[in-house]
């Protein structure tokens, strides 16, 4: 182990219990949200570039998740990353030279035993991932960029980039009256959301107490990216269900109060979503596409 790392305190077990509250989106009668409340009021959050954070290759915590790159879910998730590294310079992104040269930031591969393309994996690791040593920091480049000037990370990553940890399945219910509704259920992306390989990651985050020492809850930390994911109405009956108190954040993932501290000159750790590899994962498509 590194000897800026601490030791990794055990992953919690994937089948304990969980709280969940349902509401029905008030823009929308048919629509039916499922909530997982020991989650979201839970108080996780991205600590890459603190010794917490291991990464989820052994020998790689500089990587944290970003060791793979990152799958795009379609078409307008490919275009949105060509717009975005227009807005970067060369002080945002490390590998800018190598990026936007013969080989660029995208490569193909395959998923699930159909073509796909991903970002370009450069020395290791997603291309667009800071080493250390970089004057503007470790981490994602496109992160940081978004950081710095404002915008939301959503706006600039992949979809599954600024989703993840969040685990978002929706599928058409019937009920006993035999009326359909569209049933969407927000939850923790724990490890088997990555199917047969998430077993195999050396340490994974969101079941880490070593990550439960953000400031604010996820619904809160999470605010933008739950947004996006549910429609604004629904969010407020989510934010309003999370603060009125009748829910515990009883959880066995409960830290010690303490934050890891950071690494200096590793830049700024960040506050929320943090990209995450899609590769090797199955059934990741059904989270991650909207």
């Amino acid at each position: 182990m590194p000897s800026d790392k601490m030791t990794p305190s055990p992953e919690v077990a994937l089948d304990f219990a969980r709280e969940w509250v349902e509401f029905i989106d008030p823009d929308n009668a048919e629509h039916l949200i499922a909530a997982d409340m020991t989650w979201l009021l839970s108080h996780w959050t991205c600590v890459f570039g603190t010794p917490a954070c291991q990464g989820i290759i052994a020998g790689r915590p500089d990587d944290g998740c970003c060791s793979h790159g990152a799958f795009f879910s379609d078409e307008e998730d490919v275009a949105r990353l060509h717009e975005s590294v227009k807005l970067l310079r060369p002080g945002d992104w490390q590998f800018m030279k190598q990026g936007l040269g013969k080989r660029g930031y995208i490569e193909e591969d395959e998923f699930d035993g159909e073509p796909a393309l991903r970002t370009r994996r450069y020395q290791g690791a997603c291309i667009f991932l800071n080493r250390p040593g970089f004057e503007g920091g470790i981490g994602c480049a496109l992160h940081s960029m978004a950081l710095e000037r404002g915008i939301e990370p959503l706006e600039v990553k992949r979809d599954v980039c600024w989703q993840l940890p969040i685990r978002r399945t929706q599928e058409w219910v019937e009920r006993p009256d035999g009326e359909q509704i569209l049933k969407t259920t927000i939850t923790e992306y724990d490890r088997r959301g990555w199917g047969e390989g998430g077993a195999d990651l050396d340490w994974y985050c969101s079941g880490s107490p070593d990550a439960r020492v953000g400031a604010k809850a996820v619904w809160q930390s999470y605010a933008p990216e739950l947004t996006e994911l549910l429609g604004e109405a629904a969010y407020r009956e989510l934010a309003r269900l999370c603060s009125d108190g009748r829910v515990s954040a009883w959880s066995p993932c409960i830290r010690r109060p303490r934050s890891p501290r950071r690494i200096p000159g590793n830049g700024v750790v960040p506050t929320t979503s943090t990209p995450v590899t899609a590769a090797w994962a199955s059934t990741a498509p059904e989270a991650v596409r909207r």
